[in-house]
């Protein structure tokens, strides 16, 4: 098959250069070329509209990262950005004391949301992780902490402890996601000193396929976490308002005590939220100090409320999972005709296309030739990260892609043959 032509990617590069002189490594952790495929990926973006993206160097993507998942409807997506402008132009967004916004958002995630009856807003899904802990410590006058998932850059949250001393997350353990048993034995050991119990709902960690629950395992959760008395968390600043208006917690009829928000909730705008039963976040008024500058500012409410009255008016959510299904399902076809080891996983808002792993490492160099040629065609996904669905993506969109895909997938068959088995144990959680 013909090899896809590289991209001209030398503005970005240049300016990678220059960012090197005045940022540390040129850019944040999650956007550096490594995190990609150096040399194939731009590295600065110009512009967006719908669901379209542009370098620096004028080379256009269908975009599945979507910022990393705040752009639910679409880049500049109009009736958002104009209430946004109508706030800041007539009213104003920082005003010292709160504006009525808060309280017109709140009320809106009390609709919305099974466990929310309270709500506080600040503006990163950090901030959201990193106060319900908080509130669950002040809440049951515990500290430990037992997780699951990526919940942050914060020094309890963070999987990378680099400039963190020990003592800061000597109370904070992992459990596995679909794994009762090992939770259990956790919280034997741990639970009476236990405040929190915090994960996110479906599992979508970095580099490695996507997970739904296994039948019952929410359920369990939620009796484990009643049986020791620890706050239950779910972090849904990915799910919330793309699985359903509602959450993961509403999709699977499991709520937890404390739930935090963000990423999509304002189409790209600076908020995020805990909430959730009323008497666990009125510790959050009565013990604890949570507060921030910018944390009232109103643009990325106003956002928001605009953004959930689209999702409401023109059904964003059930269009997503309706066009999302078909087009996943087009994508299982053709990774079924062209056995290369790549597999789909996820859901049809939200997935992810990895490859099974064979000897001698031959999937790390099927997953760069693919995603290589899914880039120099213009289409923005991650090696590592999983894609998202927005409401921009139309079913032309969609086809230019599987397009992409099929190529990509017969050029991997061509060059490497079909997959091989994995080496012995190669596999399994880390």
């Amino acid at each position: 098959m013909k090899e896809a032509a590289k991209l001209d990617i030398s503005k970005s590069l240049e300016l990678y250069e220059e960012a090197t002189t005045l940022v540390p490594g040129g850019t944040l952790y999650a956007r550096k070329p490594d995190e990609f495929i150096p040399g194939e990926y731009p590295i600065f973006f110009e512009s967006g509209r719908g669901c379209r993206i542009i370098d620096v160097d004028g080379n256009e993507f269908i975009d599945f990262l979507c910022g990393y998942g705040p752009i639910l409807l679409g880049h500049r997506e109009k009736e958002v950005d104009d209430a946004v402008i109508r706030q800041i132009t007539e009213k104003g967004l920082c005003l010292t004391f709160t504006q009525r916004c808060q309280n017109q958002l709140a009320a809106r995630l009390h609709e919305l949301i099974p466990c929310s009856e309270k709500s506080l807003f600040l503006k990163t899904g950090s901030d959201a992780t990193t106060a319900s802990i908080r509130i669950a410590r002040a809440y049951t006058d515990r500290i430990k902490v037992v997780r699951y998932g990526y919940l942050g850059w914060h020094d309890w949250a963070i999987e990378l402890k680099g400039g963190i001393p020990e003592k800061l997350y000597e109370d904070v353990y992992d459990f596995c996601y679909n794994d009762l048993d090992g939770l259990e034995a956790l919280m034997r050991k741990h639970g009476d000193q236990t405040a929190a119990i915090i994960m996110t709902p479906v599992a979508h960690p970095t580099h490695r396929r996507m997970e739904a629950p296994l039948p019952g395992f929410l359920e369990g959760v939620r009796k484990i976490a009643d049986r020791f008395g620890a706050v239950l968390v779910f972090d849904e600043i990915r799910t919330n308002f793309r699985l359903s208006t509602g959450g993961a917690q509403k999709l699977y009829g499991v709520s937890p005590d404390l739930c935090v928000l963000g990423k999509g909730m304002a189409n790209g705008y600076a908020i995020s939220a805990v909430t959730g039963k009323a008497d666990v976040m009125m510790a959050a008024a009565r013990d604890i100090f949570i507060s921030a500058t910018f944390f009232p500012n109103s643009d990325g409410m106003v956002a928001a409320l605009k953004t959930l009255e689209i999702l409401e008016r023109d059904n964003v959510v059930e269009n997503l999972w309706e066009k999302g299904g078909r087009f996943l399902q087009k994508i299982q076809a053709l990774m079924d005709q062209y056995d290369s080891g790549a597999e789909l996983s996820g859901f049809p808002p939200m997935f992810f296309i990895t490859f099974r792993r064979e000897k001698g490492g031959l999937h790390i160099r099927r997953q760069e030739a693919f995603y290589t040629r899914l880039i120099r065609k213009g289409i923005f996904m991650s090696p590592h990260h999983h894609s998202y669905l927005c409401y921009r993506h139309s079913e032309e969109d969609l086809n230019l892609t599987l397009q992409a895909i099929e190529e990509a997938l017969a050029d991997l068959l061509e060059k490497y043959g079909p997959y091989h088995l994995p080496a012995a144990a190669c596999a399994g959680r880390v």
